[in-house]
């Protein structure tokens, strides 16, 4: 396995100068006909010129001798090295990927539709270049792998099971960092960093988004319904106690019960309850 090795090249106006002086030299010999130093100092002159190179700021430049790697410069500036030296460009800069959106089962085998974006960087050029084909085709190919392998582990929402996980629709960070964690596993070999990796997508599949909208209403109104009732009859506890406590009025159990029977049609109804004014008993 190839692994980054740092490396130091020639300042590059050192060189330059030089070149500049080989370049008058060769004129110079030239002009005072002494042609066989001339043509020398002209051949040094023009092998010296591929050696040059610049470097700008958050890139570098891989150094390849005939098929060997020799190392990586990361100097900004303007550079020189061995004219045989190949130099191959890494951008070092954080670069964006919207994904594409993909879809897939979640856990329960519901079908979604999910998407992820993510910003990465290279942070190793040896790997970059050398381990894998194509690093951008990797990361594209690699990053649709974990978006589906986390679509297929976490359930969309807690609707058919119920438990301590984690679910698409309320993963929220802990989702991302999974997704991270997971990117950063599977780009390893190929030396890139995974700075950010968020869910920028999600929703049911088309054929089932109808149904699916009703049954969260329907989970919604239940789960409204319940909590309801829960009130209701601890006011109606409440109501009862507060009686007793302070002698209003005395209520036999069959009293207790027309009682809870009206508090509970009044506090659990969906509509405004209209009174009715009992003239008479409950016995008569």
């Amino acid at each position: 396995m190839n692994n980054e090795k740092i490396t130091q090249a020639n300042s590059g106006f050192g060189m330059l100068l030089a070149d500049v002086l080989m370049y008058a030299g060769a004129i110079t010999c030239f002009v005072l006909q002494i042609p066989i130093a001339g043509a020398l100092l002209l051949v040094a002159a023009i092998f010296i010129m591929p050696g040059f190179f610049i470097n700008n700021p958050n890139e570098s430049k891989v150094l390849i001798f005939f098929g060997k790697y020799v190392g990586t410069i990361k100097e900004n500036g303007l550079m020189w090295a061995n004219p045989f030296y190949l130099k191959k460009n890494v951008s070092l800069r954080a670069r964006n990927q919207n994904g594409q959106t993909l879809k897939v089962n979640d856990k329960i085998g519901n079908p979604i539709e999910i998407a992820a974006v993510l910003v990465w960087q290279v942070q190793d050029t040896a790997k970059a270049l050398f381990e894998v084909d194509d690093y951008i085709k990797y990361i594209n190919i690699q990053s649709e792998a974990a978006v589906r392998h986390l679509a297929g582990s976490c359930p969309y929402d807690y609707m058919e099971i119920e438990g301590d996980f984690v679910t698409l629709r309320d993963g929220g960070e802990k989702l991302n960092e999974m997704l991270e964690k997971e990117l950063n596993e599977r780009l390893a070999p190929a030396g890139i960093h995974i700075l950010e990796a968020r869910i920028s997508h999600l929703a049911y599949a088309p054929e089932i988004a109808g149904a699916m909208l009703q049954r969260q209403q329907a989970t919604a109104v239940v789960a409204a319904r319940k909590q309801i009732v829960e009130g209701a009859v601890g006011m109606v506890e409440m109501a009862l106690a507060k009686l007793s406590e302070k002698n209003i009025v005395h209520l036999d159990e069959e009293r207790k019960a027309a009682m809870v029977s009206n508090l509970l049609v009044v506090l659990c109804g969906d509509k405004n309850v209209n009174p009715v004014i009992n003239a008479g008993t409950l016995y008569n």
